[in-house]
Formats: structure tokens, C-alpha cells, sequence
């Protein structure tokens, strides 16, 4: 496989650019180098050993998980400092104290009362504490108690006081970047989301609590705001691969984009003027429905076709508009799609194979399950 070409999988496959993740790996470091803030990326995305090694530099220390299996997965390699960055699941208490009793720092998230009366039913072994940060909704509308509620300051101090527990941090997602269109906007709901943290840190402050903050989203740290510089950590995790969705909202080029779909024409309808391919939602996912010009994804050099519906293998691609060349797309012919969120379109791979301009280089298996 080292050293072939790209045309000689078999599809659909989905295929990395190292040296673009490279790029946004080593970009995003030192933009909060500079910045003088921790980076903690986050792996959801890529879930893989060999990524993971990029967006840490070698240190396999200071990550996010957004799974158990995650977790399990990078504590099994070598990995330590460990946040599960997931509103504690009852279900699993036992397998996150076995974490916390195993590695030097592992980390959990709450937002309820009842998940640190979870903690408390369940203390760890030989005097460890449980590590918990708050999470907090600083308009996000996902997890999170809400910033402005008394709740909020009620909770974080409950932590603080309780025995066997310490309050590590403050955890917000400022996922609502997601709806912006261009650095101005992004940048005005990263600065909200700052603005609102760092008040809630003074609060804490103000009843004599000092612990970290943190937010994050792949947006507002590809554009941050001077002011978080004030915070102690961010948790971007798209960033290592980013998609066409992080492009729309302006995180990025199409051109930083290091994941893509090859598939195959597998059918001429000429009386329908569609081709089929062989990438169905199963290869690609359907985040992005209704979205695009061009469909469920960009169907890069063809920005005149588009990836109309799919079914679980097949996918149906028709021009924009006016009559399809068929001499353009002989059966078997290879197409390339930029998934429209490279997140869910990983989640369909069991393998992901890694290439160096074109040329293959070995594969990726990520981790799967909960």
C-alpha cells in the first residue's frame, strides 16, 4: 500500500491529508503558544492514536474525550490528563473511578446535584480526590447549567466544599458559533462566551475559590478574541481535519480541509440525468441535508454537480444544472467528496487511510463505542 496512489482503494474510502492536518495542528498550537493559554484538544473527531500524538506534539498529555471508550482507549497508550468532557453518566461512575484510580489526572464533568451525589456514594481509593469541572451554558442551550442562574454559584461551591472532591475547573462550549457566518460574527459570540466565563470566575473568586476555566468550539479558536488570553485552557477538537461546514462559517479555507470521500460512478441514468455512485449516507453520513448548493457534500473539481439524495450505499448525483456529459464520468471513475462535517463522516470508517500528496502513506484505525 506505501507509496500508491490514491486510485487504488477501494471505495468508498475515506482518505487524510497528513500534511494539512499537520498544518492546522501546528497552527492552532501556536496561535495559544502565543496566546499563553493551554491547548486541550479534543479528540472526537479523529479518535485515533496517530492524530492524537499531532495535536499533542508527541506529549500524550492534556486531552479531551468525548467517550469512556475514548478514554479507555488513550489510557491503554500511554495517554494521561484525561477529561471526559461528557455531563457525568450515571451508568458509568465505576468505569470513571477506575480511570481516576489508574492515571495521575482524570477528569470528569457535572452540571446537576445529583452527579456529585454520584461522587460522593462512590469515593475513591487511597485519599484521591475526584477532579470535576462545572459545566456551564453560556448560551450554548446543550449542557451546562445556565451562567446566570443561582444554581450555577451554588453548585460550584457544593463541589468545592464537598470531601473527596475538587473543583478543577469551569467547562463551557461555546457551540453556538456554529451558527455564525464570518470571523465578526464568530468572534462576537466567542468574546460572550469569554466574557461570561471569566465573570463567573469572579465570582468564585469573590467566595474564595481559584480553579481553571476553559471553553471552546473549533471556531472561536480558530479566530480568538484578545480576552481569552485570560482564560487558563480551550478544547477545539474539528480543527485537525475541519470540513466543509467549519469553511461555510468561516473557521477555514475549503483548502484546510485534510479529510475526503473517494467514491466510484457505479451507474449512467441518462433518463433521469443522474449518475449513481457508491457512497451512500453509510460512507458519508446525511449531516448537511438541505444545506449546500451542492447537496450532502462538495464534490471537489465538480462545482457543478451535485450530491442530490442517498440511500445507506448508494448516492445519486445530478448537474446543477443543464444535461450531465457522461464522457466526463465513465463507469468506475473515481469522485472526491469534502464531507460537510467531517465528525459524523468519520464516525462511518472503521479504517481511515493516510496520504502525503496523493501517495499513500499506511492507515488510521480510530477507536469506536461509548
Amino acid at each position: 500500500m506505501e507509496g500508491e496512489a490514491l486510485s487504488t482503494l477501494c471505495t468508498p474510502a475515506l482518505v487524510v491529508d497528513l500534511d494539512k492536518v499537520k498544518r492546522n495542528s501546528e497552527r492552532m498550537i501556536e496561535r495559544w503558544q502565543n496566546l499563553g493559554v493551554q491547548l486541550r484538544p479534543h479528540m472526537k473527531t479523529h479518535k485515533t492514536l496517530e492524530c492524537a500524538d499531532i495535536l499533542t506534539g508527541g506529549s500524550r498529555r492534556c486531552i479531551v474525550v468525548s467517550t469512556l471508550a475514548e478514554a479507555c482507549f488513550y489510557a491503554d497508550h500511554g495517554f494521561d490528563d484525561i477529561l471526559y468532557a461528557y455531563s457525568l453518566p450515571f451508568d458509568k461512575v465505576e468505569r470513571c473511578a477506575a480511570l481516576s484510580e489508574r492515571l495521575d489526572l482524570f477528569q470528569v464533568l457535572l452540571d446537576h446535584p445529583h452527579a456529585l451525589d454520584q461522587l460522593k456514594k462512590r469515593p475513591l481509593k487511597d485519599g484521591r480526590l475526584w477532579h470535576v469541572w462545572l459545566k456551564l451554558d453560556c448560551g450554548n442551550g446543550r449542557a451546562g447549567v445556565l451562567h446566570s442562574e443561582a444554581e450555577a454559584l451554588t453548585l460550584a461551591l457544593a463541589i468545592a466544599e464537598t470531601a473527596g472532591v475538587e473543583l478543577t475547573g469551569v467547562y463551557a462550549h461555546c457551540g453556538n458559533t456554529y451558527n455564525c457566518k464570518g470571523v465578526e460574527q464568530i468572534q462576537a459570540v466567542a468574546q460572550e462566551t469569554t466574557d461570561l466565563t471569566l465573570q463567573f470566575m469572579e465570582k468564585l473568586k469573590a467566595a474564595g475559590i481559584t480553579c481553571k476555566s476553559s471553553i471552546g468550539s473549533t471556531p472561536s479558536c480558530s479566530h480568538p478574541v484578545k480576552d481569552m488570553a485570560q482564560l487558563s485552557e480551550v478544547h477545539p477538537g474539528n480543527y485537525a481535519f475541519y470540513d466543509v461546514q467549519q469553511s461555510v462559517i468561516g473557521s477555514c479555507s475549503l483548502e484546510d480541509v485534510a479529510v475526503r470521500v473517494l467514491t466510484r460512478v457505479i451507474g449512467h441514468c441518462p433518463h433521469r440525468n443522474q449518475l449513481l455512485i457508491d457512497c451512500g449516507w453509510s460512507g458519508l453520513s446525511r449531516d448537511g441535508a438541505g444545506i449546500l448548493p451542492t447537496g450532502y457534500a462538495v464534490i471537489e473539481g465538480h462545482p457543478d454537480l451535485k450530491l442530490l439524495s442517498m440511500t445507506q450505499e448508494h448516492g445519486i448525483v445530478e448537474p446543477i444544472s443543464g444535461p450531465l456529459d457522461y464522457s466526463k464520468y465513465p463507469l468506475g471513475s473515481l469522485l472526491t467528496l469534502i464531507p460537510y462535517h467531517s465528525c459524523a463522516t468519520t464516525m462511518m470508517h472503521p479504517v481511515y487511510y493516510v496520504h502525503s500528496e496523493g501517495r499513500l502513506l499506511g492507515k488510521w484505525t480510530p477507536t469506536r463505542g461509548w
